[in-house]
């Protein structure tokens, strides 16, 4: 798996918000540095988890898709047979 890297500005907003997490649900303030590093360490560690269960999801939402495509050219066949008694 390719590394995970944010922009500039998402992981700044990222980093604020785990900023915020710390000061309003631990009341422990921590710094950005800090906030940084942790933010790296996560997606090292567990970010893996993350991006493999989004593939799980996309192929399953691919698969119902091409179900779906399937039963609507099934109900696009023409009936031969009737179509034979008929003509």
């Amino acid at each position: 798996m390719k590394k995970i890297e944010f922009s500039r500005d998402a992981k700044a907003a990222i980093v604020s918000r785990i900023r915020r997490y710390f000061e309003t649900e631990l009341d422990q303030p921590i710094g950005a540095l800090p906030a940084e590093f942790l933010l790296d360490f996560f997606a090292e560690e567990i970010g893996a988890h993350y991006y493999n269960q989004g593939l799980r999801d996309a192929h399953t939402a691919l698969l119902k898709k091409m179900e779906d495509l399937a039963e609507d050219i099934y109900l696009l066949e023409c009936d031969e047979k009737n179509r034979a008694e008929g003509a």
